[in-house]
């Protein structure tokens, strides 16, 4: 069988989306914004401060429960800082951006700490265009305090490729 341009091209567009199969269908689970919300955050894809300890970079790609990606998704996050406080004042640690034409994203920030009460978690906001907002959070793998965080939910647990580096494909109303 002889292999054609348009064979190889489109064998290409799918590689990205290897895997995510699994995800599709079955909307993210939307959980609490929490107390800390809030609005007009900066639009940025970098939330590190100067002097930040140590950076995290998540990634990922906004579908559609048809497993097709959304161009220009909003995306607002917001976590606490080293210390587990939220900066209620400012925009430390907060800020939103919008997903590319292939509805990818990424996100460079630091490992939130740990509050009373709560295992470490970033919290997320995700608007396709035109469509209902999902709040819901992300965790960390292997953490000691999912266990006895309330709200935990293993669905919402961030693939850790290796230290520093997370991904999670959100899927929305689209």
């Amino acid at each position: 069988m002889m292999i054609t341009r348009r064979t190889l091209l489109g064998a290409a567009i799918l590689v990205p989306l290897e895997g995510l199969a699994q995800t599709c269908g079955k909307l993210t689970d939307p959980q609490t914004e929490g107390p800390f919300f809030k609005t007009k955050s900066p639009q940025r894809i970098s939330l590190l401060e100067k002097g930040a300890p140590s950076s995290l970079v998540v990634t990922g790609i906004v579908l559609s429960a048809q497993c097709k990606p959304v161009a220009g998704a909003l995306l607002d996050f917001w976590h606490s800082d080293e210390e587990g406080a939220y900066d209620n004042r400012g925009f430390r640690y907060r800020g939103h951006q919008f997903a590319d034409a292939q509805g990818r994203y990424r996100l460079e920030t630091i490992v939130p700490a740990l509050y009373p009460g709560r295992t470490r978690h970033i919290h997320v906001k995700v608007q396709a265009p035109g469509r209902r907002v999902l709040t819901t959070q992300l965790y960390f793998a292997g953490e000691p305090g999912n266990a006895r965080d309330g709200l935990f939910e293993p669905g919402l647990v961030m693939r850790m490729s290796k230290p520093g580096e997370g991904r999670f494909d959100f899927v929305v109303e689209a």
